[in-house]
């Protein structure tokens, strides 16, 4: 359990067709969290929650709770009722497609989220806001996703419905571009068909939904998450067996080695899937790569700041690891983890042994 002391006005309306409300402060509830997968709500007011506080997200966690997922809805944004058990979100009220695509990366570096929920694209239709060119920002936006959190499970929505049958006519004609571009951007990007979900029955306003149109975007979401269960998933412990890429939260760059030499320094560089940034652990917590190379502490040493390093596989200590389901990968025979040094992004910055502590710079996704 945590207490998060943001405090976060209520959600302006944002939209072209609402503006010149006033509302009211809201108090943030405590955050109940129960600790699981890192899932990450991002969009405009229909995701903060315009006219029903919390939105979707308050039917969504019900469902995940009643279903036994453990969650952590994460974000910038706080906001919903005592019935909804986590309240962060990356909902921005009238934001606009470029918005978020301007703020993203450091969103992502911030909460490293599993799963992310996008429904983005209603602003730029009722602002007028360049509409032809709305799903190339989508697509742009998507690709920044996709580069900066590349073991993300990533879900589309096609936007909800409008009254105003102008602005409907624009919300179809994006969201018909939507499932071409999902098509292209890899298998862990997902589409989900938000506006047949809805019906003009279901809007408060004529744009954003009353509380039976989030109810019914939330079992939208739900189903959608519940077909790829790797999104309700921690990342956790890489298969034994499986060569895979270790991808740190912090720059989304994976863990290197230039060279197959024993003592060769163990750094983050781009992520381009070859044979030196491609990890199989053992049954024995052993990282190998090149077949015959273990990823190692230097010296079997214990102290902060300790070099990691590959060295010829000899089955001692330090060349065993854990994952914990945070993405930590801690050696058990000092109790210290793996980290990137000084939380730097930088191609070439090493890998080093350091306390726990929960940090991105200690978090490794498998990819």
């Amino acid at each position: 359990m945590r207490w998060n002391p943001r405090r976060l006005g209520a959600a302006g309306l944002g939209l072209a067709l609402a503006v010149g409300l006033t509302l009211a402060q809201a108090t943030p509830a405590q955050a109940e969290s129960n600790g699981g997968v890192r899932v990450m709500p991002l969009g405009d007011s229909i995701t903060d929650g315009f006219n029903v506080p919390g939105g979707y997200r308050i039917n969504l966690w019900q469902r995940f709770v009643n279903g036994g997922y453990t969650v952590d809805f994460v974000g910038s944004g706080f906001n919903g009722p005592a019935s909804l058990g986590d309240h962060d979100h990356e909902g921005h009220s009238g934001w606009r497609i470029d918005q978020l695509d301007a703020n993203i990366v450091g969103w992502l570096q911030a909460t490293t989220p599993r799963t992310v929920l996008l429904h983005i694209g209603t602003n730029d239709m009722n602002q007028n806001y360049d509409v032809a060119n709305a799903p190339a920002r989508l697509s742009a936006l998507i690709d920044k996703i996709r580069a900066n959190a590349p073991t993300v499970e990533l879900f589309v929505a096609t936007i909800t419905p409008e009254t105003n049958a102008t602005l409907d006519a624009r919300v179809r004609a994006y969201n018909a571009t939507i499932p071409g571009i999902v098509a292209q951007k890899g298998a862990r990007t997902h589409l989900v068909d938000m506006y047949s979900a809805l019906t003009t029955a279901d809007l408060a306003d004529g744009v954003h939904p009353n509380a039976a149109g989030y109810d019914k975007m939330a079992a939208r979401w739900f189903a959608a998450l519940q077909s790829v269960p790797a999104s309700l998933t921690p990342p956790g412990t890489p298969p034994v067996g499986t060569a895979v890429s270790l991808v740190n939260a912090v720059s989304a760059r994976c863990l290197d080695v230039s060279g197959s030499a024993a003592g060769t320094q163990a750094v983050i560089w781009d992520c381009h899937g070859g044979i030196n940034q491609r990890w199989t652990r053992t049954a024995s917590g052993e990282m190998r790569v090149y077949g015959n190379r273990c990823l190692d502490i230097s010296g079997n040493g214990t102290a902060n700041g300790t070099r990691v390093q590959i060295w010829t596989c000899n089955g001692t200590g330090a060349q065993r690891f854990s994952f914990g389901a945070n993405g930590s990968m801690m050696v058990p025979a000092s109790g210290k983890c793996v980290e990137v040094a000084g939380g730097g992004g930088a191609n070439g910055t090493r890998a080093q042994l350091y306390d726990c502590n929960g940090s991105a710079a200690q978090r490794w996704s498998a990819g």
